[in-house]
């Protein structure tokens, strides 16, 4: 008959700090590990944000003499901006840019592909991916070239009017609508991709389920699909949107001169580089940091009350 197992010593057990501490670091290593990363913080991110938030409240440009000495001006770069017409209409254009091209565009059109291709034969499936995506890695600067030719105004030849024979000058007439088209086009890969991605962690019997008890396909979307992935679906939005709202590419379609088409980073890059105004450019982009804060915080706000 065998003999039962003795217990293993207490002293053979591993240490309390090795459990928690797998790696075996000590502080001074772990410290150690994580220091090039805080570097890089610091450097990249937290001096240029300081540096940015000094320049907002004093009269800093690029040439004269507020170059070499820029004076304390306070609080009124922002009261300059926000009193400034032009400013508040870039701010217009750019809610208008982003809702329409990320929030309704990119995600209702991502999520609409990844939904119809998830039972696509391969064949079907893997161009459409692909054409997809094409869109989203070609270089800004290629794809800014490609719509400008696209929507060339008259009396050049643009794709759009040779194909509708007609003589619009879509950019001028136009700006916003032209801005979100092309938008959509380069940004619905990643929605796509997230989307799918969501779906396929999806179990198929929660759907071969919801059709047994005679959902419709509407139904399965609404009280199946999107509580499964909305936590997915909403850090798709937030990303789509912090981009689009900070996004600089349509300044190659429009170079800032289209009445209509110029975005909040845009016209502050001409206040802050053409007009030598970098103080002013330094508060306007403060003024649009809070904004991404603003926007970033309440979609947190809506992801923790739809986790509960």
């Amino acid at each position: 008959m065998a003999q039962a197992t003795s217990p293993i010593p207490e002293t053979a057990l591993p240490s309390a700090g090795l459990t928690a501490n797998p790696a075996g670091l000590s502080r001074p290593g772990a410290l150690a590990f994580i220091t090039p990363g805080l570097i890089l913080i610091v450097v990249f991110l937290a001096v240029p944000a300081a540096w940015t938030l000094y320049l907002g409240v004093t009269n800093y440009a690029l040439f004269g003499p507020q170059a070499s000495h820029p004076s304390f001006v306070g609080l009124a770069n922002y009261a300059q901006a926000l009193h400034d017409p032009l400013f508040l209409s870039a701010v217009v254009v750019t809610v208008a840019y982003v809702f329409g091209s990320a929030v309704v565009g990119q995600m209702v059109l991502g999520f609409a592909l990844a939904w119809k291709l998830r039972q696509a034969p391969a064949w079907m499936r893997q161009p459409i991916e692909t054409l997809v995506l094409f869109a989203w890695i070609i270089p800004a600067a290629v794809v800014g070239f490609l719509w400008a030719t696209f929507y060339g105004p008259p009396p050049q030849t643009g794709t759009l009017n040779t194909v509708l024979h007609t003589q619009v000058n879509w950019l001028y007439q136009f700006p916003i609508p032209a801005l979100i088209v092309f938008n959509i086009w380069r940004g619905t890969a990643f929605s796509m991709l997230l989307s799918g991605a969501a779906l396929n962690t999806l179990p198929p019997s929660y759907l071969e389920t919801a059709r047994l008890a005679g959902a419709s396909g509407w139904q399965q979307l609404r009280d199946v699909v999107f509580p499964s992935i909305r936590g997915t679906l909403l850090t798709n939005l937030l990303l789509i949107t912090l981009w689009t709202f900070n996004d600089f590419t349509p300044f190659n379609l429009t170079g800032g001169a289209i009445p209509g088409a110029t975005t909040l980073p845009i016209y502050i890059y001409h206040e802050a580089f053409e007009f030598s105004l970098f103080g002013l450019g330094s508060a306007m982009s403060t003024i649009m940091l809070l904004i991404n804060l603003i926007i970033a915080l309440g979609y947190l706000w809506v992801l923790r009350r739809t986790a509960r």
